[in-house]
């Protein structure tokens, strides 16, 4: 029997990482994961940041023990927005923030009163969010001159990890738009914007598109393995989670973890001053493509609950949490906007929720699994909401959800999102970014002919699980008592 092609992807999130060996061999595909770690964020002098020197020596660890099965490339992914700035030597100048720290609390505002958001938007497409790039490097040129100073380059996540992959920088396209920098018509950086607003353009590597060869493996990764060809996916992890499926015409994309990314693949940026008012992103795809979607809070939520309780002595296992929450006799009895500003980074999770229950004239749930069904209904009805706007900036009717990620195995979200949106939910795969990324190498080195054919490589490999709606009649009256809690947000 002939040895599968093997495939090394390394997909870091912003709670874990994991890599993950691809065997090609027949047309199918297999995925297992031979390292897993966790991602957590420092705290230095007041600041919140990543550990960016433990995540290499992890993925350093990942490729030796890739060693033995001699993959044919090595791809990243990893979260957007956050990046490194690093000097002429390709060193750190300090640890990269992490996009929840609170230097960039009110400077979307004075931005603004630099450069209109209207202005902003027509050029990137890419939705305002406080933690964008544009406002961490606003805020790194007011508060640390001196390291932008000692920086060559800005290295996105990603990049700064191909950086010591191969020794080359270069900003891969589809993270690179989640800095808000990117010019989504030209697709090229935006630097006439940046310059507007006094940012260091000279700090900008050049572009490229995912499925570039970056270069050979360097010795100082991983002797046995250098000279791999390390290929440069989508590397948003959501880009490489979107790039595993299908997700076009009547047929959305839900990436749900940590956050919920809810959108479709279109040919073209949808820029409109509608697409404006909803805060629709479009975020840059494989093969030329855009993906319109939204950021939704996701299962930031409960984790953030699961870490207050823990706190307090009560150590909450999502499996019984979300049984409770199932078993739970009051639905709908309280409701929240799981992007509402107060839930972004609190000190205590459910005493936020708490208070933005009683500031709405709520039931407070009152035990974990109250809270639990809180925000797993809420994020449905969210779903919902966004779904309809999607239909509307797409002028199509969307019957189908695809759900991709660690979230596709929550049962329960997955009923809940057929229930309140009334269209069929497809669940799975649940490792779509590993897929995702790997898929690009295996166009990236030839071993198939396009993205498409590395889907349907895809499709038939892994099964998925179909959930329609069951009881859309229950959830329907409480949609605009849900819009109305949105229209305290504004988003």
């Amino acid at each position: 029997m002939p040895v599968s092609a093997q495939y090394l992807a390394f997909d870091l999130g912003a709670e874990s990482g994991r890599a993950m060996l691809g065997g090609f061999r027949g047309g199918v595909l297999d995925l297992r994961e031979i390292h897993r770690f966790p991602n957590q964020p420092v705290h230095d002098r007041g600041s919140l940041r990543w550990n960016v020197d433990g995540l290499w020596a992890e993925v350093r660890r990942g490729l030796a023990l890739a060693e033995e099965s001699r993959p044919v490339s090595i791809g990243v992914d990893t979260w957007g927005c956050d990046f490194g700035l690093v000097n002429r030597a390709g060193a750190l100048v300090e640890n990269p923030y992490h996009y929840r720290d609170t230097r960039t609390d009110g400077v979307m505002a004075r931005v603004f009163q630099r450069v209109p958001a209207d202005d902003i938007y027509a050029i990137t497409g890419i939705q305002f969010l406080p933690f964008n790039t544009l406002y961490q490097l606003t805020a790194a040129c007011a508060e640390t001159p001196s390291a932008i100073e000692a920086a060559a380059a800005l290295a996105t996540i990603p990049d700064l990890f191909n950086l010591r992959l191969t020794g080359t920088l270069a900003a891969e396209f589809t993270n690179a738009t989640t800095t808000q920098f990117v010019d989504a018509r030209e697709r090229t950086w935006a630097t006439g914007l940046l310059s507007r607003l006094d940012l260091p353009v000279r700090l900008l590597p050049p572009l490229i598109e995912p499925g570039t060869v970056l270069g050979p493996l360097v010795e100082t990764a991983s002797a046995p393995l250098s000279g791999t060809p390390v290929v440069a996916p989508a590397c948003h992890d959501t880009g490489s989670a979107v790039a595993a499926v299908a997700a076009s015409g009547a047929r959305a994309f839900l990436s749900s973890g940590t956050w919920s990314l809810l959108g479709i693949e279109v040919p073209a940026p949808v820029i409109t001053a509608r697409s404006l008012a909803l805060n629709f992103t479009n975020e840059g795809g494989v093969c030329g493509t855009t993906r319109l979607l939204k950021n939704i809070a996701g299962m930031w939520l409960l984790q953030a609950c699961r870490r207050s309780w823990a706190e307090a002595g009560e150590d909450q296992d999502y499996a019984a949490l979300l049984a409770r929450a199932e078993e739970h006799r009051d639905p709908f009895l309280s409701l929240v906007d799981p992007d509402h500003p107060s839930l972004l980074h609190p000190r205590s999770m459910p005493a936020a929720i708490g208070d933005y229950c009683r500031n709405t004239d709520q039931p407070v749930p009152a035990t974990p699994g109250a809270c639990t069904r809180a925000i797993l209904e809420s994020l449905a009805f969210k779903y919902r909401v966004v779904l309809d706007a999607l239909e509307e900036l797409i002028s199509q009717p969307i019957t189908q959800l695809l759900v991709v990620g660690g979230g596709s195995r929550n049962r329960l979200l997955n009923q809940f999102a057929a229930d309140a949106t009334g269209r069929t939910v497809i669940a799975g795969p649940v490792e779509a970014t590993a897929l995702g990324n790997i898929a690009m190498q295996m166009v990236a080195t030839g071993a198939v002919g396009s993205i498409a054919e590395a889907r349907t490589v895809i499709e038939r490999s892994f099964p998925v699980d179909r959930f329609e709606p069951r009881a859309p009649d229950r959830w329907e009256p409480h949609v605009r008592r849900f819009k109305q809690y949105l229209e305290l947000t504004c988003v």
